[in-house]
C-alpha cells in the first residue's frame, strides 16, 4: 500500500474567485465527494483602470484549496471551468500545484475520492519534475507591502496578483540568530506566471522587497501542472 501511495501524483487545487463563483464550486465540490477545503479570504491586485473597464464593483476574492489525486484533479478543473466559465471577466482561475509528500493519514483519505487509484500512477518519477508553462509564485512581505510587489512584479510580466493575510510564527531565538525581525502580520502575494518569466518576476520582487528592505519579504515557486481562467 505505501508504495502505491510513493507511486501516485497527487495535485493541491487553487481556486481563486468570487464569493458567489466560490459557492458553486463548494457545492460541486459537495457533490463530488471533496473530503476537505480550505478557504481564505483574499484581495485582487486589479488597479482601478481595469477595474472600470471591467465593470467590477470590488476585488475581494475567495482562494480555497483542496487536495486530491491528479486524475481527480484534472477532472475537477475541467468542472470548475464549464459550471464558473473561468476565463470571463470577473470569475476567477482554478490550477493545481504537485504536491510531492504528506501524511499517511491524508493519502488514505484521499484515497477514497477514487478507489482505482492504483491505475493512475506517475509515468516515471521525474514526471512532476519537467518544466511547466506557468508557475505560481508566492511572495511573503510585512503588512502594506503588497503593493510593492506588485509595482516590481509587473513591469517585468506579471498581469495582477491576489494578497491575503497572514501571521508570522517561529522562535523568537532563531529569527535573533539569523538576525531577522519581521512583523508578526505579513501578507501574501500570489502571482500566476509563465515559465519564461518566472526568474525576472522573481528577482524584481527580491530586489525591491527582500529581506534588506522595508518589507523583508521572500518569494517562492511552486510548477502549476493545469490551469483555467487566464484565457
Amino acid at each position: 500500500m505505501a508504495e502505491n501511495y510513493k507511486k501516485t501524483a497527487f495535485r493541491i487545487l487553487f481556486l481563486i474567485a468570487t464569493p458567489k463563483l466560490t459557492k458553486k464550486a463548494m457545492d460541486l465540490y459537495k457533490q463530488s465527494d471533496i473530503p476537505m477545503q480550505y478557504t481564505f479570504h483574499a484581495q485582487g491586485t486589479a488597479s482601478s483602470e481595469i477595474m472600470d473597464m471591467l465593470g467590477l464593483d470590488g476585488v475581494d476574492k475567495i482562494i480555497t484549496v483542496c487536495m486530491m489525486p491528479k486524475a481527480y484533479a484534472d477532472e475537477m478543473i475541467s468542472k470548475l471551468q464549464k459550471k464558473l466559465h473561468l476565463g470571463m471577466p470577473n470569475t476567477g482561475i482554478a490550477f493545481s500545484v504537485v504536491m510531492s509528500g504528506s501524511s499517511g493519514r491524508l493519502l488514505q483519505l484521499m484515497e477514497t475520492l477514487q478507489p482505482e487509484i492504483n491505475r493512475t500512477l506517475l509515468e516515471g518519477e521525474n514526471s512532476d519534475m519537467k518544466e511547466r508553462e506557468y508557475y505560481m509564485i508566492m511572495a511573503f512581505v510585512n503588512q502594506g507591502y503588497s503593493g510593492e510587489v506588485m509595482e516590481a512584479a509587473r513591469p517585468v510580466g506579471a498581469s495582477g496578483g491576489t494578497v491575503f493575510h497572514s501571521r508570522q510564527l517561529g522562535s523568537e531565538a532563531a529569527m535573533k540568530f539569523w538576525k531577522i525581525s519581521v512583523q508578526q502580520e505579513r501578507e501574501v502575494v500570489i502571482i500566476l506566471a509563465r515559465n519564461e518569466d518566472k526568474l525576472a518576476i522573481m528577482q524584481a520582487i527580491g530586489q525591491k522587497c527582500g529581506m534588506q528592505s522595508e518589507a523583508q519579504g521572500f518569494v517562492l515557486s511552486l510548477p502549476v501542472d493545469d490551469v483555467a481562467g487566464l484565457e
